[in-house]
């Protein structure tokens, strides 16, 4: 069975056909940072993971990357001053969002919680691997949409020298309170990259429909 998830997985990422209704969203997570994607197709400086084919890359400033898919968008922000430290984090599900529950794997470990937003919509934020990703989505695309961003998150590799040598040599320029993302956003009701109108603008451009 385990085998059967892991290739609904692989097909999603390879040709974005397989069809993820079927799978819990437990399952989704749970296969996907079990997956050991080894495949890397993006290079940054400290850090690499793979972009899964359907998602197309609008976006990438200073640790903050922007994927764009079918309708929507997606914000994704790598810490990599919080991984340097080594920061632990606990998460307390939430017994009142649509979806909450706390990630870990091996030393890996982050949530994942998902909030009914505005507009029949729903705010996905996933934290994972010193990285975190938001977007807000329609009930019927959250599981392909968690498989997106649980995809990318599990694939990311740090290059622990890169990091503390490009900190010692640049650290003015590492965003160290630019963005918090073991805060969960979803319970203040705002997205922290960009207010409403921005994010309801960009979810309704044609031109970002993939």
């Amino acid at each position: 069975m385990k085998r059967i998830f892991l290739l609904c997985i692989i097909l999603f990422m390879v040709s974005g056909c397989a069809n993820v209704k079927s799978l819990a969203v437990d399952d989704i997570i749970h296969n996907a940072i079990n997956s050991n994607m080894n495949a890397k197709n993006v290079n940054r400086v400290g850090y690499r993971y793979y972009k899964p084919r359907g998602l197309s890359l609008r976006d990438s400033d200073n640790y903050n990357e922007v994927f764009t898919s079918l309708n929507y968008t997606y914000y994704m922000y790598v810490d990599l001053v919080s991984y340097n430290s080594k920061v632990l984090f606990n998460y307390e599900e939430n017994p009142k969002a649509y979806y909450s529950k706390k990630i870990t794997n091996g030393d890996k470990f982050g949530y994942i919680e998902i909030n009914n937003y505005k507009n029949n919509q729903y705010l996905i934020e996933i934290m994972y691997n010193y990285a975190k990703i938001e977007v807000i989505v329609y009930e019927r695309d959250i599981k392909s949409s968690v498989m997106y961003a649980v995809s990318i998150l599990s694939s990311i590799t740090y290059n622990d020298s890169v990091i503390k040598n490009y900190m010692k040599i640049d650290t003015e320029n590492l965003p160290e309170e630019k963005f918090d993302i073991f805060e969960i956003v979803g319970r203040d009701d705002y997205l922290q990259f960009k207010d409403e109108e921005d994010v309801l603008e960009d979810n309704n451009d044609p031109d970002y429909i993939k």
